[in-house]
C-alpha cells in the first residue's frame, strides 16, 4: 500500500507559484541591473564630456562650441536624474517581488509540511497495523503449539 496525499495538486501548486515567484524576482533583478549599468554608463558620459568641455574650454574655440557641449552636458544630467528615478523605481520592484517570494515560500513550506506531517501518520499507522498483524500471528502460534 503506497501513500497517496488527497491534497498533492495543492502542494504542486504552491511549488509552481514559488517558481513563478522565483523567476519574477529574478526578472526584477535583472532590470534593476540594467538600470545601474545605463545609469553607470551616463555618468561615465557625463564624466567623459565634463572632460571634453575643459579642454576644449582651455584652446581657442568659438562660443557656439562651448554652449553645445554645455547644453549637451544639461541634457546628460537630465538624463542622469531620470535614470535615478528608474534605478528607484527597479527597487522599489525588487523589494515587491522579493516580499512576493518570501511570501510564496512560506505558504509552500505550510503545504509541504502538512504533507510530511501526513505522511509520517500514514508510517505511523501502517506500521502499528503491521505490529498488531505479527502480534496476532504470534498469538495464533502461541495457541496452537499450546493445544498440541
Amino acid at each position: 500500500m503506497s501513500f497517496r496525499y488527497p491534497l498533492q495538486k495543492i502542494v504542486d501548486l504552491k511549488g509552481s507559484q514559488k517558481s513563478m515567484a522565483e523567476w519574477e524576482y529574478a526578472a526584477s533583478l535583472g532590470k534593476l541591473r540594467q538600470e545601474e549599468e545605463r545609469l553607470a554608463h551616463l555618468h561615465q558620459e557625463r564624466a567623459e564630456m565634463g572632460q571634453s568641455l575643459q579642454e576644449t574650454s582651455e584652446r581657442p574655440t568659438p562660443l557656439a562650441r562651448l554652449a553645445m557641449l554645455q547644453t549637451y552636458i544639461d541634457t546628460l544630467d537630465a538624463r542622469i536624474r531620470k535614470q535615478h528615478e528608474g534605478v528607484r523605481s527597479a527597487e522599489v520592484q525588487v523589494r515587491i517581488r522579493q516580499g512576493h517570494l518570501t511570501d510564496k515560500m512560506v505558504d509552500e513550506k505550510v503545504w509541504v509540511n502538512a504533507r510530511d506531517r501526513a505522511l509520517e501518520r500514514f508510517r505511523s499507522d501502517r506500521l502499528a497495523k503491521e505490529q498488531n498483524e505479527l502480534d496476532e500471528i504470534a498469538i495464533v502460534r502461541s495457541a496452537a503449539s499450546s493445544r498440541a
